[in-house]
């Protein structure tokens, strides 16, 4: 079963332990019976706002709606960088691979080589440059989040103006360039999702 397969089947299993019909649940959402159908069969994915709401509505806390997926995270961590700068994006890729060894690292030049991955694995962590060429990082971290709701971003910037839109996306953590060994290890420490074998 997939990330997003067991994220949906718990939502289901949860709303029916409930007792909630698929309209009495979309009532206290304040969104249409469509879209919890569509949450359930993973035609779409509640995004990053929606969580709490969704999680309170079924009586669990935000973390459990993502325990189902815990069994797939045991194997080897995946982290992307996206990052347009070639020189920056191999030094960054060359630090998170000694910082965390365990992990498998994969840098992307462009958002669409990024969600491309996105569409066929699992990603753990990732580093996202908020100003891309073509593309805000802000625009792809939500089409990331909806590919997979238990994704960690974590914004790379040079610029200290984009915070709010990044904390408005709840995201995992916010570094100001350079991207240091000591940096990675603070934010790693604090994943809204804690990944097994890097914490």
């Amino acid at each position: 079963m997939s990330t997003t397969e067991a994220f949906c089947q718990y939502i289901r299993d949860q709303r029916i332990k409930k007792g909630l019909t698929q309209s009495e649940l979309a009532d206290l959402m304040f969104v249409s019976r469509k879209t919890i159908s569509n949450w359930e069969t993973g035609t779409r994915i509640p995004d990053v706002k929606m969580l709490t709401r969704l999680a309170g509505c079924l009586g669990v806390e935000t973390y459990e709606l993502f325990l189902p997926v815990s069994e797939e995270q045991a194997a080897s961590p995946t982290i992307i960088i996206v990052e347009d700068e070639p020189i920056l994006l191999s030094g960054f890729v060359h630090i998170m691979s000694d910082v965390l060894p365990d992990a498998q690292t994969l840098g992307f030049g462009t958002a669409d080589e990024a969600l491309q991955f996105a569409d066929t694995s699992r990603i753990d962590v990732a580093f996202l440059d908020i100003e891309l060429f073509g593309e805000s990082g802000i625009d792809l971290a939500q089409k990331l989040v909806m590919r997979n709701p238990c994704v960690n971003i974590i914004f790379l910037t040079g610029h200290s103006e984009y915070t709010a839109a990044a904390l408005e996306l709840h995201c995992s953590g916010y570094i100001m360039k350079p991207l240091t060994p000591e940096k990675i290890r603070t934010e790693i420490a604090h994943l809204r999702f804690p990944v097994k074998d890097l914490i």
